[in-house]
């Protein structure tokens, strides 16, 4: 997948550029993360997610996030200056992996997943962009395909990918080690829970967010323990750079505001990912927290997001980089 946006709702945890249940992987970068097992999630207690199945949503949910992707960007481009490779870490269908293209328009980018189907996405991409000539993928199991780079990256960026990795400190250090001496590493892992509606609705109880926030946690933490080879870890983001010998860490969130009333592009995302909710969670909500759910997933409802006038996109996504010593 300290407080992390959480699958379902967040992207933090599902496929997207982000995860499982609600998806916003914002992330969007909403991606692929190349663990062990991707299979489905049709139930509120299966953490395994299809990662093919979600590109559309992933591919949404990034593009709707790209205000703060870039904002995440500009930041990373004041640091690293020229790179000559950057390698997107769990890219998914490479919404993100193009951004660096856009942005870098001088390096090679390699985007480097689990799912050969979100890598073909992000392939076709990377053409209709004009970015096909500079822009590679590379398939397989995170972090040891990473091996199979022809030189070491410049720029090592993993957008909520590491938590889909068992044991995170292992993963830091690998991608520590394929850095080029001056090379940054950036992860985006943490944040805040994305908000989509008022804390009271005009009807059901007030606070239907917050309790969804709870089974996204208890969520993202069968997820994590249900990883090969997990292991605990205090999410100390810039102690755990230090540990894989990096150096000059910062830390900065960015925020993505589509204030109300939500465009339809905007609308239908809240709607998606209000739709996963509820079919993982639905089983382990309140009867009155599901007819809340239903009534606002009814296009013809007046008070459903469909239509309400103060439906709105608010959300914060941290960012952790350090750098590689110059020996």
């Amino acid at each position: 997948m300290a407080h992390h946006p959480h699958e379902p709702h967040d992207d933090r945890h599902t496929p997207g550029r982000g995860h499982a249940p609600g998806a916003e992987h914002g992330d969007g970068q909403v991606h692929s993360h190349s663990h062990s097992h991707s299979h489905g999630h049709d139930t509120d207690t299966d953490t395994d997610i299809d990662w093919a199945e979600m590109a559309p949503h992933l591919e949404a949910q990034a593009e709707l996030f790209t205000p703060l992707y870039e904002r995440a960007l500009s930041w990373l481009g004041r640091e690293v200056t020229e790179p000559g490779l950057i390698v997107d870490v769990g890219s998914g269908p490479g919404v993100v992996s193009c951004l660096f293209a856009e942005t870098f328009s001088g390096a090679r980018v390699t985007a480097v997943d689990g799912s050969a189907p979100l890598l073909e996405r992000a392939r076709q991409r990377a053409d209709r962009l004009g970015y096909g000539d500079r822009f590679d993928t590379l398939t397989g199991e995170l972090p040891d395909v990473l091996a199979e780079l022809d030189y070491p990256a410049d720029l090592l960026w993993a957008g909520r990918s590491l938590h889909h990795l068992g044991d995170q400190r292992a993963a830091l250090a690998a991608f520590a080690e394929r850095l080029a001496p001056g090379g940054t590493l950036a992860i985006m892992e943490g944040g805040l829970p994305t908000r989509f509606l008022p804390r009271d609705l005009g009807f059901g109880r007030p606070g239907l967010e917050a309790r969804l926030d709870v089974l996204q946690e208890e969520w993202f933490a069968r997820m994590r323990a249900d990883l090969p080879g997990c292991v605990e870890e205090t999410e100390d983001w810039a102690a755990l750079l230090g540990a894989a010998g990096l150096k000059h860490a910062r830390t900065r969130s960015f925020l993505l505001d589509l204030p109300a009333p939500a465009s339809d592009r905007a609308r239908a995302y809240v709607a998606a990912s209000l739709s996963r909710l509820r079919d993982v969670f639905g089983d382990s909500l309140g009867s009155d927290d599901r007819a809340v759910l239903d009534r606002l997933l009814d296009p013809q409802d007046e008070e459903g997001v469909h239509r309400r006038s103060d439906v709105f996109v608010l959300a914060a996504h941290t960012v952790h980089t350090a750098v590689k010593p110059v020996q």
